[in-house]
């Protein structure tokens, strides 16, 4: 199997089995935000205990590269504390627009399965539109 069809493959992981999807109960907070060039539409839930992102859920409809960016955002960000994942949001939202690699981020390596979408620049905006929405969640959250 080669690397493109390894990447795509985990895209499609993902998007037909999406990690951690619907709603969150105890969510700590939420945000919506959406793409109104293509309809992608994403609300991502968090539920953050003692500085510690304990549970992230997102809910909404979208294509593949939103819903797939999404559930692994949740498995990316899980667990980490509210000052590292805001440190990966920024890093993987530079990555994705050419200012940075994924070879130099290795806590990345499922996410470089997004490298590709970084020649599509109309659909950067749909793998990261839940990490957007993360980044504004985690700008309002002490920590």
């Amino acid at each position: 199997m080669s690397f493109d069809e390894l990447y795509q493959s985990i895209l499609m992981d993902h998007y037909r089995n999406p990690r951690n999807a619907g709603p969150l109960s105890g969510a700590t907070c939420s945000v919506h935000d959406h793409n109104p060039l293509c309809g992608d539409d994403i609300t991502v839930h968090m539920k953050i205990t003692g500085g510690n992102i304990a549970h992230l859920s997102f809910e909404g409809k979208g294509c593949a590269i939103s819903i797939a960016s999404a559930s692994m955002m949740t498995e990316q960000l899980t667990g980490k504390t509210v000052a590292t994942a805001r440190t990966e949001i920024d890093d993987f939202l530079a990555v994705m627009r050419g200012e940075s690699e994924f070879s130099s981020h290795p806590e990345f390596e499922e996410l470089a399965s997004l490298e590709g979408v970084r020649k599509l620049h109309a659909r950067v905006k749909c793998a990261t539109l839940a990490w957007n929405a993360a980044k504004k969640m985690l700008s309002e959250v002490d920590g």
